[in-house]
């Protein structure tokens, strides 16, 4: 597919992933991956190397939005993702953030009230110029077909890395935290959602033409918790971001949260939820399909396996949701050594052309 420029930043997609969002149901589910761009191209390999850093790579505009359109030249997909981190957001609130090679996210932790006053009131959306540059470009480079995607962190997953200072499998250190010290912990989520809304806004200003909020960590709870910490302040994330921009379309992924996904996909006020691995469709689309469209939700490792299961789960899926509005997506992020061509066997088999 050849990605042709656009008028400029004011342009706005028409294509099957919006109507989607509005709840129409068209003859096919647009299509569109978490992680899509990334090192499972080979294109994104060879441009990696020119950025020092993996925030480098983020904040450099030309490399970012290369990055964002090379999934779209490959496979026409109906939505680009912005090329960023959710981590961002915790350096444009003054933490010290970095990317160690073959390691993840390196943060200072945060850890007493000292550290959370060392943190900016408001996020400063200056260090966050090339970010914003990036989605005016990529916009600007898409059909009006294919819609331009923007992104978040909820509160409760970025404030885990801020706390912990690094990614941990199990959220021990928030969670420890979320116990011992409550009151600073409702400080910092108060801050992440302010900085969340100023952050997602600003990108529907340069383009976007949907957002995401991604609650990756937000199955690390117990449902107490989760109500409190993840689902309040994403609730509240989105009714303050529409009260600037009352027609945002906002998709929230929650993971592993299957017991509390009617209560999310009922009260949040998303105009899609998404769903992970863990979810059967077949619950899903009698459940949370008629409350909201749905995206997901195919495993991730069976896209890298590939073969005639992959063709077999994919059918299920699509035949689960044919009945409503729904996103065609993975339940988690591309893998890094997924083959190339078990994606285009995805993308013929969605199409209805595999």
């Amino acid at each position: 597919m050849e990605v042709s420029p656009g008028p400029g930043a004011a342009q706005t997609a028409e294509g099957p992933f919006i109507q989607t969002l509005a709840g129409q149901r068209a003859g096919r589910p647009p299509l569109w991956l978490m992680r899509q761009a990334g090192r499972y191209l080979p294109e994104y390999r060879e441009i990696r190397g020119k950025a020092q850093s993996f925030l480098d790579f983020c904040f450099n505009p030309q490399l970012a939005t290369e990055a964002t359109l090379q999934p779209i030249r490959r496979f026409g997909f109906d939505a680009a993702i912005l090329f960023s981190d959710i981590l961002v957001v915790p350096y444009a609130l003054g933490q010290e953030v970095s990317f160690e090679s073959g390691e993840g996210p390196s943060l200072a932790p945060l850890q007493t009230a000292h550290d959370l006053a060392r943190l900016a009131a408001r996020l400063d959306l200056g260090r966050l110029a090339p970010v914003f540059e990036t989605v005016e470009r990529v916009r600007a480079s898409l059909p009006r077909a294919t819609a331009l995607i923007g992104f978040c962190g909820a509160p409760w997953t970025v404030a885990s890395y801020m706390i912990a200072g690094r990614a941990t499998s199990d959220q021990h250190p928030a969670r420890l935290f979320a116990y011992r010290e409550p009151e600073l912990l409702q400080r910092l989520i108060d801050l992440l959602v302010e900085a969340s809304v100023d952050y997602l806004d600003r990108q529907f200003e340069a383009g976007a033409d949907a957002v995401q909020i991604f609650d990756s960590w937000a199955g690390a709870l117990p449902a107490a918790e989760l109500a409190r910490w993840g689902l309040a302040p994403v609730t509240r994330l989105i009714r303050d971001l529409r009260l600037r921009r009352p027609g945002a379309r906002i998709i929230v992924f929650s993971r592993v949260v299957s017991s509390q996904l009617l209560e999310l996909a009922g009260t949040c006020g998303a105009d899609a939820i998404g769903l992970d691995t863990i979810v059967d469709p077949d619950w899903a689309a009698g459940a949370v399909q008629p409350i909201a469209p749905v995206q997901g939700n195919l495993d991730p490792l069976l896209l890298l396996a590939g073969g005639r299961g992959l063709d077999t789960v994919v059918d299920r899926i699509l035949a689960a949701f044919a009945g409503g509005p729904h996103i065609f997506n993975l339940g988690h992020g591309i893998l890094p050594d997924t083959p190339v061509e078990n994606v285009q066997q995805l993308v013929r088999r969605v199409r209805g052309s595999g």
